[in-house]
């Protein structure tokens, strides 16, 4: 044992950066359910659309989504989510997938949803830019 603590005070910067991996490791495992939904990659949100007619959500802003949306995607810009939220109330028992540009409003998105009782929610890991990179299709307004 005094061998052991003699190695960490020898090496202390290995053993800080064996924490420090061993903690983030730990927060991603973790992240999923203390934030009360689930990241899907995009061949998931389409299995999700065709096996159990989920709904999808896109929080971008108004220029984006008409240069490029998932088909049939339901609209609502992130900053209008809470006054909005009533035109989702019919969906609250359905699986409901979130995507913005890149992820981060998304989740934010999801986090209220869930406060507002949506059961079953999944953010689009990576947003409409993973989308792209898996060259799946998208709807565009014309």
């Amino acid at each position: 044992m005094q061998q052991f603590f003699e190695f960490i005070v020898n090496n202390w910067f290995l053993f800080l950066a064996l924490i420090i991996i061993l903690t983030l490791l730990g927060m991603n495992m973790i992240r999923p359910k203390l934030l009360g939904f689930k990241e899907v990659k995009p061949n998931e949100v389409v299995q999700l659309i065709n096996r159990e007619d989920a709904v999808i959500l896109d929080v971008r802003d108004s220029n984006d989504f008409e240069k490029g949306h998932i088909l049939n995607a339901h609209h609502i810009p992130f900053g209008l989510l809470e006054e909005r939220l009533h035109e989702m109330e019919q969906f609250k028992a359905s699986p409901l997938v979130i995507y913005c540009e890149a992820g981060q409003q998304s989740a934010r998105a999801g986090a209220i949803m869930q406060k507002q009782g949506f059961t079953s929610i999944y953010k689009l890991s990576g947003g409409l830019l993973a989308w792209k990179s898996a060259n799946f299709p998208l709807s565009v307004e014309s």
